[in-house]
């Protein structure tokens, strides 16, 4: 097997997500910003209140800062697909492209041609038309963001497609199929939800900000009460489609979910690790383990989890990677060996097509086409690259997936914590006399961005060792580039990035101060 570069790869995989994280430091705001500027030009338009014009008009700018950064860093993500991952791109282009171009001609087209009347379009136009205006505009931003998660959905759980041995490539067999998989609509749900409970905590702790200077007061508890109520309900559906993410993940990534609660001997009434900490064990076994150093449960928690039974059984890493044949669980020797054989049936087939050996050609094409072959070898096909190598390389990082997700929800419970008690307040009318809770708003504008980087986290490196889930490695998905080239361009993007990063800060917080325009 050819040499693998592990400098290329961990160079390309810096790069992108060093791509993707900055590119997402901007897309939920503008996510959920847009669908609360939109309920709040609709109180004007209903209402004939200028406040609440004033109102929409500052919302609208924080928006428009966020959109335009957003759309120029997803550009820069979507051409490191060809350039540092062709191998991905050729293996799945007749998949993930469809998506893609989908998003460029529909939501995009969508996006670009209302964004215009939206922020120019004021008294040039009518009311109504203006506010049908800014809903599309919302509505054209969160399908731009449905068509990125199906496509990173099929990467998790590859579904809907045939192998055509005679390219190399996925190709596409059931549309609806892998845009209606459960994956898929629970990464849309649990996405989106996110961003509406982000960009609500950051209307709710920039109004705190004025009523903590007592500037604009009406401004303030107005833009609260609305976010407050918006953020209350994602906050509710972000917990809800989060649980139904984790009960999908047991079942479509069993190592996703041991990783992430470090869970190495598989149990029945398995309990959920709420809080805890790792350390590294000495215990010398084939499979590197982390130890708790403490760790407060939650009896039955786990397997009501996944099962909704305190009895279900949750696998553990051990036994995905040596297997348990009372659980009808394969070892990862077994999965290597079967998927290698997947590998070698190609590479004859590619052979016995190219000497124009009719017979061998005609029976290996048949084994491509045989429902029980592709489930028992090709479903394997990843694994064969890993022939010979460290077992442990087909495990996530543990300790990564452990933090990760216990930060997410922590967080997450947090939020909705937050939007309840504020909501409760600002129906008083006494939020704003409530200088502690302002304090705490405010210092709270930060954490929703961590918590939604760390689920992406949680995402993508809980998936690793994979590009595509079992069908594709990282290790094989690289262009073959120079490792200096992708260095090189790392450091220019974070260069880029800092000061885009450091001039959008300051534009935010220059607007901020001035606040909304007029009287």
């Amino acid at each position: 097997m050819e040499a693998i570069d592990f400098s290329l790869i961990d160079w390309s995989r810096g790069q992108f997500a060093l791509t993707a994280m900055f590119h997402w430091m901007f897309v939920p705001l503008t996510l959920g910003l847009s669908f609360i500027v939109a309920f709040m030009e609709t109180l004007y338009v209903k209402t004939g209140n200028e406040e609440w014009k004033r109102i929409t008009r500052f919302w609208m700018k924080i928006f428009g800062i966020n959109f335009a950064i957003g759309v120029s860093t997803g550009l820069i993500l979507e051409f490191e697909f060809g350039t540092n991952w062709s191998n991905y791109s050729w293996f799945v282009g007749d998949i993930f492209g469809a998506p893609l171009a989908i998003e460029g001609i529909m939501a995009f087209f969508m996006e670009s041609t209302f964004i215009a009347v939206m922020f120019f379009g004021w008294n040039k136009v009518s009311k109504k038309f203006h506010l049908a205006s800014t809903w599309l505009t919302a509505i054209g931003a969160n399908i731009s963001a449905i068509w990125i998660l199906v496509a990173n959905a099929w990467m998790q759980d590859p579904v809907g497609t045939k192998f055509n041995p005679e390219t190399a490539r996925n190709e596409m067999t059931n549309f609806w199929d892998v845009f209606l998989s459960p994956t898929a609509v629970n990464k849309f749900m649990h996405t989106i939800t996110s961003s509406f409970t982000l960009a609500s905590l950051v209307v709710i702790g920039i109004s705190a900000w004025f009523l903590l200077r007592k500037r604009e007061v009406l401004f303030a508890k107005r833009s609260t009460l609305v976010a407050s109520v918006f953020g209350l309900i994602a906050a509710f559906a972000t917990i809800f489609t989060g649980d139904s993410s984790g009960r999908k993940i047991a079942f479509s990534q069993p190592m996703k979910l041991a990783a992430m609660e470090a869970l190495y001997d598989g149990q029945s009434q398995a309990p959920l690790v709420a809080l805890g900490t790792l350390k590294h064990s000495e215990s010398g076994t084939a499979v590197l383990e982390e130890e708790y150093g403490f760790k407060f449960e939650i009896p039955y928690a786990l397997s009501y989890m996944v099962y909704r039974s305190p009895d279900g059984f949750v696998p553990g890493i051990n036994d995905l990677v040596f297997g348990n044949e009372e659980q009808g669980l394969i070892s990862y020797n077994e999965k290597i060996n079967r998927g290698a054989e997947a590998i070698a049936t190609l590479r004859e087939f590619k052979k016995a097509k190219e000497r124009g050996d009719a017979e061998v050609y005609n029976e290996l094409r048949a084994k491509f086409n045989d429902p029980v072959w592709l489930e028992n070898y090709y479903r394997y096909l990843g694994y064969g690259y890993y022939q010979g190598r460290d077992i442990n390389e087909l495990i996530p990082n543990v300790r990564m997936s452990f933090y990760t997700f216990r930060i997410m929800v922590v967080l997450g419970f947090h939020f909705l914590l937050l939007s309840l008690i504020v909501l409760i307040l600002s129906l008083k009318n006494i939020w704003g006399d409530k200088k502690w809770l302002l304090w705490v708003a405010l210092l709270t504008i930060p954490l929703p961005w961590i918590a939604s980087q760390s689920g992406w986290v949680l995402a993508e490196l809980g998936r690793q060792p994979w590009v595509v889930y079992e069908l594709m490695p990282t290790i094989s998905a690289v262009s073959k580039i120079n490792p200096g080239a992708v260095q090189l361009t790392f450091w220019i993007f974070l260069a880029t990035f800092t000061v885009l990063f450091i001039a959008e800060i300051k534009i935010m917080l220059s607007q901020i101060k001035k606040g909304p325009e007029g009287k």
